[in-house]
């Protein structure tokens, strides 16, 4: 059946794992979209108590749905051909959604649900039914019906939620957020169907990591967008210089300790995995974890870069200190996931900064960024005196290493 009807969409094995230019276009809309969750997340700056678990969870759902509308497009162009003319429409639709989503993310909470809400289902509904449709009699259409009849199933809470009163919209749309998560989670079981088992999905495992990789830096990207227009914006003193310089470090640290080998493998490790779609669903959780602790620290640099050595405030630490410690946690995780180990320098580090914590709630802003730079840079350099004198070692992961069977036709 493979060569049969639709088969012309799925990737064939010589297709380049490289992102097209297409992807790299399509990801522009997202450097939108997660320099407005920045911005939503630097709106909490003043808040405390229950007004900042309560603003800074209604950021994050609006990311989480961001972030299911980017990671499933990064597995359809690693599951079917990016340059067939049907899948390049997807993308580019989706780009739009997504671009409307962003534009609209400042208040979609707010009076702009509706079209966040519009655009978030029509790539949800509708591009999975573009794709079964275009795969015509192919077994593997099954998949993309799975997902439309999943997001059909919950379109009414994201509906009301978009429709209905203000205080409402937040717990509907939770709901609605983590049955879509779930139902990813567990196949998208169907009656009669079953589950599909996204572990034996036959993916172009490299061009996923490579997607991945490229997110966390667009991520980066965001961060240091964040220093430059902030301190370009503010009146020019030594004190904001030397934040800048820190931020700076900072995030440099941050691209340095993600990508010391276990990023660096991560291509390979899933070139080696038997099979890449389980490795490859590991690895999504933990690079949104990633991304997510990279814009919680954007924040942090926009905090300390205004007033830095400005009254303490103990609920700026959840930015400061807080973002580069779930960054180190996320690490941690993908260098399990890649090597089937855990480096000490990443536990150090994340011990540091968890116990410097309570401490730092009297300390100036600067000092604040100032210890985690430090931490970092120990953590750094630990991992380069480690490998200092050991050769770069191939990878081993223990996630994925059964090969797929041969009777999964939906794979």
């Amino acid at each position: 059946m493979a060569a049969g009807r639709g088969a012309e969409l799925l990737r064939p094995p010589m297709s380049s794992d490289r992102a097209t230019f297409l992807e790299l276009f399509f990801d522009l809309a997202f450097v939108v979209a997660l320099t407005r969750v920045s911005q939503r997340f630097g709106d909490l700056g003043d808040d405390t108590g229950w007004a900042l678990v309560t603003g800074f969870g209604r950021t994050l759902l609006l990311f989480l749905a961001l972030w299911l509308i980017w990671s499933h497009t990064a597995w359809i162009t690693s599951r079917y051909e990016p340059e067939q003319p049907i899948i390049q429409a997807v993308v580019v639709g989706t780009m739009f959604a997504g671009l409307v989503m962003a534009v609209t993310l400042p208040r979609a909470l707010e009076e702009r649900a509706l079209p966040f809400v519009v655009a978030y289902l029509m790539v949800m509904v509708l591009r999975p039914l573009v794709v079964a449709v275009a795969l015509r009699g192919h077994p593997r259409r099954l998949v993309p019906i799975r997902l439309a009849v999943w997001a059909l199933a919950t379109a009414p809470l994201w509906l009301a939620g978009g429709l209905g009163p203000d205080h409402l919209r937040l717990p509907l749309w939770a709901v609605a957020l983590a049955v879509d998560y779930l139902a990813w989670t567990l196949g998208w079981p169907l009656p009669r169907l079953g589950v599909s088992n996204v572990g034996r999905w036959r993916i172009a495992g490299a061009h996923l990591a490579d997607r991945y990789q490229q997110m966390f830096l667009i991520a980066l990207g965001e961060s240091i967008l964040v220093i430059g227009v902030v301190f370009s914006g503010a009146d020019y003193s030594a004190e904001r210089a030397a934040a800048f310089t820190v931020a700076f470090a900072t995030s440099a640290l941050l691209w340095r300790i993600y990508f010391y080998r276990a990023g660096l493998l991560l291509t390979a490790a899933f070139g080696r995995a038997g099979m890449p779609g389980r490795l490859g669903a590991v690895s999504e959780r933990t690079h949104l974890l990633v991304v997510l602790s990279v814009l919680v620290t954007a924040v942090g640099y926009e905090l300390v870069i205004d007033h830095p050595f400005g009254q303490p405030r103990p609920t700026w630490l959840l930015f400061v200190v807080g973002g580069p410690m779930l960054f180190l946690v996320a690490r941690m995780r993908l260098e399990y996931e890649i090597l089937g180990q855990v480096s000490r320098s990443q536990i150090i580090g994340s011990a540091a900064l968890l116990l410097s914590a309570p401490l730092l709630t009297r300390c100036a802003p600067m000092v604040g960024l100032s210890v985690v730079a430090g931490v970092l840079t120990v953590v750094a350099l630990l991992d380069a005196l480690r490998g200092r004198f050991r050769p770069l070692e191939a990878p081993s992961s223990p996630i994925g290493r059964e090969t797929p069977g041969d009777s999964d036709s939906e794979a």
